[in-house]
C-alpha cells in the first residue's frame, strides 16, 4: 500500500482537446504513483436483453490491448510488479493500479489501451464468460445477494437500469458475442467519458505532457448518455425468496432517497449513520443485534447518485426471527421519522463522518478514489476542505426532515431470502 501524507489536497485539473479529463495530485512520500482511470460507462449502459455486457467486457480489458496480446500485457505489467484492479458499477468502469514513478508512462499507456482498444479475442471471451457464469451461480446460491438484487428491482422496476441485475443472468451472458462487446465499447467508451487521476511522485506538467502523448490519437466518439428514468412510485412491498437449507435468512428493507446533488445529502448522510452505521450498526445494530440478540449482522447503507439512490437496511437472522426483525426495523424507522435524532447522536455522527475524511486520504489510492468522486459529481477541487464544514452545518431539524421525507414504513420494499416461508 502506498502511503501519502496530505494535510489538504491541491489537485490540478486539465481537460485535453479530445475530452479526456486529467486530475493530478502530487505527493512525495514514496517514489510511486497511483493511476485511476474511470470511464463513465457501467452496467446501466447494458442493452436490454444483453445484461452483463459491461461486466464481461471489464474482464477482458487486460486480455489484449492496443497492439499487445494478452501475454504481452501481462509480461509488461508483471515485470514492473503492477496488478491492475478493474471494477464496474452502474455508472462507471474503473482501472486502478500502483506503479513506481519511473514506470508511470509505460503503465499509463497500457491502462489507456485497455480502455481505448481492448482486443476481446474469442478464446479469452470464452474463459472470462465461464468465470462470470460461475459467479452468477454463486450469486444465485447467496441469500444476501438474492435479497439485495430483488430489493433493487422492487424499488426501481425490472426494466430500470438500477433494477436490473448488474452482472446479468446466465442466459444473457451466454448470448453475448464478440461483436456485441465491440459494439458496446464503440458506443460507450470515448475519451470524453474518461477521467484519469494520477496521485503520487509526479510533476503536474510532466503528467499533462505524458497523458497528452498517450491519448493524443484517441479521437472523440461515442453516443451521448441518456437520462435515467426516476424510481417508480413506492408502496409497501414484500417478497420472499425461499432458499431451503440455508443457515440464515437475509433481509433487505429499503427506500429510494435523493440525488447526490441535492443540498440535503449531508443531512441524509448523518441520518443513515445514526440509523445503521455508527458504532456497532447504529440504532439498528443496538436494537436487533445487541439488545434482542437475533441478528448475525444489522446495519444500513445509503447511496445517493445521479438519480434518487437507495437507502437499504440489511440484516442476517435465523428464520425464526425474521418477523421479529422486520418489526424491529419498522419500529426504529418509525421512531427516527417521528422523533428525529438526539443531540448526542447528531454530534457523534458528525464527529465520526468528519473523522473519516483524513483516514480516507491516507493513501494515494484513497486520494484517487476521492478525486474521482469529486469529478463524477462536480463537487469542486476544494471539496476536501469544504466537506468538514458541510457536515458540521447539519442540524437536528435537517436530519429529522430527511427522516420524515424518506423513512415511511408504508413505502418500504422488503425482501427475505433464505429458509423462511410466509405464514
Amino acid at each position: 500500500m502506498t502511503t501519502a501524507s496530505v494535510t489538504g489536497l491541491s489537485p490540478v485539473r486539465e481537460r485535453l482537446v479530445n475530452g479526456v479529463t486529467l486530475l493530478v495530485e502530487e505527493t512525495r512520500a514514496q517514489p510511486a504513483v497511483t493511476i485511476g482511470a474511470t470511464m463513465s460507462a457501467g452496467s446501466l449502459c447494458d442493452p436490454s436483453g444483453a445484461e452483463g455486457t459491461a461486466q464481461l467486457l471489464s474482464r477482458l480489458l487486460d486480455r489484449g490491448a492496443g497492439e499487445r496480446t494478452a501475454d504481452e500485457v501481462a509480461d509488461l505489467l508483471d515485470l514492473r510488479g503492477v496488478s491492475p484492479a478493474v471494477s464496474v458499477t452502474r455508472h462507471a468502469t474503473t482501472v486502478t493500479c500502483d506503479c513506481l514513478a519511473e514506470d508511470v508512462e509505460t503503465v499509463l499507456e497500457i491502462v489507456c489501451d485497455m480502455l481505448r482498444a481492448p482486443g476481446c479475442p474469442d478464446v479469452e471471451i470464452a474463459t472470462r464468460r465461464g468465470q462470470l457464469l460461475t459467479e452468477l451461480r454463486q450469486d444465485e446460491d447467496s441469500p444476501a445477494t438474492r435479497a439485495l438484487e430483488a430489493a433493487m428491482t422492487l424499488l426501481y422496476g425490472e426494466t430500470h437500469p438500477y433494477g436490473r441485475r448488474p452482472k446479468g443472468s446466465a442466459a444473457t451472458v451466454e448470448a453475448i458475442d464478440r461483436r456485441q462487446l465491440l459494439d458496446f465499447h464503440a458506443a460507450h467508451f470515448a475519451p470524453g467519458r474518461l477521467t484519469l487521476v494520477l496521485v503520487g511522485d509526479i510533476d503536474v506538467s510532466a503528467a499533462v505532457a505524458m497523458v497528452t502523448r498517450v491519448c493524443v490519437e484517441w479521437a472523440s466518439r461515442g453516443a451521448p448518455s441518456s437520462p435515467l428514468p426516476p424510481p417508480r412510485a413506492q408502496t409497501r412491498q414484500r417478497l420472499v425468496i425461499s432458499m431451503p437449507g440455508k443457515a440464515q435468512a437475509d433481509v433487505v428493507y429499503g427506500f429510494t432517497t435523493i440525488q447526490r446533488s441535492d443540498p440535503a445529502f449531508y443531512a441524509y448522510w448523518v441520518m443513515n449513520n445514526v440509523l445503521g452505521q455508527y458504532g456497532i450498526g447504529g440504532r439498528l445494530g443496538r436494537n436487533i443485534r445487541e439488545r434482542q440478540g437475533m441478528a448475525y449482522y444489522a446495519g444500513s447503507m445509503f447511496e445517493a447518485s445521479h438519480i434518487a439512490g437507495p437507502l437499504l437496511v440489511r440484516a442476517g437472522v435465523s428464520a425464526d426471527n425474521v418477523d421479529r426483525a422486520i418489526a424491529a426495523i419498522d419500529s426504529e424507522v418509525e421512531e427516527l421519522a417521528r422523533d428525529g435524532v438526539t443531540d448526542e447522536e447528531l454530534e457523534n455522527a458528525k464527529r465520526y463522518l468528519s473523522g473519516s475524511i483524513p483516514r480516507s486520504l491516507e493513501t494515494n489510492a484513497g486520494i484517487a478514489r476521492f478525486l474521482q468522486t469529486t469529478e463524477q459529481f462536480d463537487l469542486g477541487l476544494d471539496y476536501d476542505r469544504r466537506l468538514p464544514g458541510l457536515i458540521e452545518a447539519v442540524t437536528a431539524d435537517a436530519v429529522a426532515e430527511a427522516a420524515r421525507q424518506t423513512l415511511v414504513t408504508d413505502r418500504a420494499a422488503i425482501v427475505i431470502a433464505g429458509p423462511y416461508e410466509d405464514s
